[in-house]
């Protein structure tokens, strides 16, 4: 019966490309061509920031940014670079009210962070200032971290992170405005510090760019007791000097 259901359903709503919404063979789906134009990020790259490498000159490598300007966080993951396909998939579920699209990234996060996930003990997201999250409706980390949660069996705490000050928009300030705004930003509340204390914490959000708010949630983190911090997002900025 439901196999007939969801038939019948295919037929009056056709499955569509998630970006360009042209058909494919299942719901919740990419199509050949909006796949292929997502730069994936794959070995070698980048052991600390998860930045691809031009040249595999072997495993463990650190890239020179990370050694010159060390992240608080231990690692990050990312599916892919935040251009093109991606930029749009990320704006659509963040500004767009389109939240089904997690479901889809987040399974692809849940492929990228593989590495990180079996030593992971609790998943946390990236949480938003209640006035933003008033306006925007939803957390769209909160979503994301919901689908890696389920997808990969470890422990959600979508409350173990609060954002307690009101910051301007990242948007067209430089690394350094980006540190100085989010100081202060995030604090673990009391009630939740029996949940961090000595677990490894996989920070979740939707993109990293310059690392300033991963690196203040970070050090919330471990200043609650966390005995470590990776980060996976969905996509991230890569440039030349990454």
């Amino acid at each position: 019966m439901r196999a007939g259901l969801r038939g019948a359903i295919g037929i009056v709503y056709p499955p569509s490309c998630i970006a360009c919404q042209a058909a494919t063979g299942e719901a919740q789906a990419l199509c050949p061509a909006c796949w292929g134009a997502i730069g994936f990020i794959e070995r070698p790259y980048c052991e600390r920031l998860g930045t691809p490498f031009s040249v595999d000159l072997g495993d463990g490598l650190i890239s020179p940014a990370a050694m010159a300007d060390p992240p608080v966080f231990a690692r990050a993951r990312a599916v892919c670079r935040f251009d093109g396909t991606a930029r749009e998939l990320v704006h659509r579920l963040k500004y767009g009210d389109r939240t089904d699209l997690a479901l889809t990234m987040g399974r692809m996060m849940a492929q990228a962070g593989r590495e990180l996930l079996p030593d992971a003990g609790l998943i946390v997201p990236v949480p938003l200032h209640r006035a933003r999250l008033w306006t925007r409706r939803f957390n769209q980390a909160a979503a994301l971290a919901q689908v890696v949660a389920r997808q990969s069996g470890v422990a959600l705490a979508p409350l173990a992170l609060a954002r307690i000050k009101r910051t301007r928009q990242q948007v067209g300030l430089t690394r350094a405005q980006r540190a100085d705004n989010l100081q202060g930003a995030f604090k673990v509340p009391p009630s939740a510090r029996p949940q961090i204390e000595g677990r490894r914490i996989l920070l979740v959000d939707d993109v990293l760019t310059t690392g300033s708010t991963a690196n203040a949630a970070a050090r919330a983190l471990l200043r609650a007791g966390a005995s470590a911090v990776d980060v996976l997002t969905f996509a991230r900025v890569v440039t030349d000097g990454s």
